[in-house]
């Protein structure tokens, strides 16, 4: 009597011709999956590595930006949080925030990780980090509005740059001491 799927019980004859196909085929299904696993977990860990680097990169950005201000600075100082940011520091399940103060003028970055590895949803450079700038004061809170652009780490040709793009006017261009000045400058 045979069983299931072309084979016989224990202890009978070798399963027939289909019986084997069929397993083979499943062996090499199996294996292109494992492979396939593999390719995914590797491609993982080295976006996760990226993305810590990105955020360190982000985080000296402003901290650069914040130091060669203050050194021009001769009677108020700009406070950057977080002053310590590592590799551990970066979030990846959650927010990351970096916040200039300006004497209650604030510039607020937020970003955080994508679902998946790299998106292009809201922009159309392929991205692994998206998020925000604000920039803000007390006058323009009290009339409710607060200037905010896109915030994006795009992978470009094996690189990675971090873009903002304001929809309002469809500007986009590379997050550098330049462009954290002129967003300053809006709450001078």
């Amino acid at each position: 009597m045979k069983a299931k799927w072309g084979f016989k019980p224990a202890g009978a004859r070798s399963p027939s011709r289909p019986g084997i196909d069929r397993l083979n085929k499943l062996a090499k299904s199996l294996d292109a999956l494992a492979r396939k696993d593999e390719t995914y977990i590797r491609k993982a860990r080295e976006i996760g590595a990226l993305r810590r680097q990105a955020a360190l990169e982000l985080h000296g950005i402003c901290q650069n930006f914040v130091h060669a201000l203050n050194q021009l600075l001769s009677e108020i100082e700009l406070e950057f949080d977080p002053q310590e940011y590592g590799m551990e520091s970066f979030q990846d399940t959650g927010l990351n925030l970096f916040q200039i103060n300006a004497r209650g003028r604030i510039l607020q970055i937020k970003f955080e990780a994508t679902p998946e590895l790299s998106s292009t949803e809201d922009f159309r450079v392929p991205y692994i980090l998206a998020g925000t700038v604000r920039c803000f004061n007390q006058q323009l809170l009290e009339r409710d509005l607060i200037e905010e652009q896109s915030l994006f780490c795009t992978i470009e040709k094996s690189r990675h740059h971090w873009r903002f793009f304001d929809a309002r006017t469809y500007r986009s261009g590379l997050v550098d001491a330049n462009y954290l000045a002129g967003l300053m400058e809006q709450l001078v």
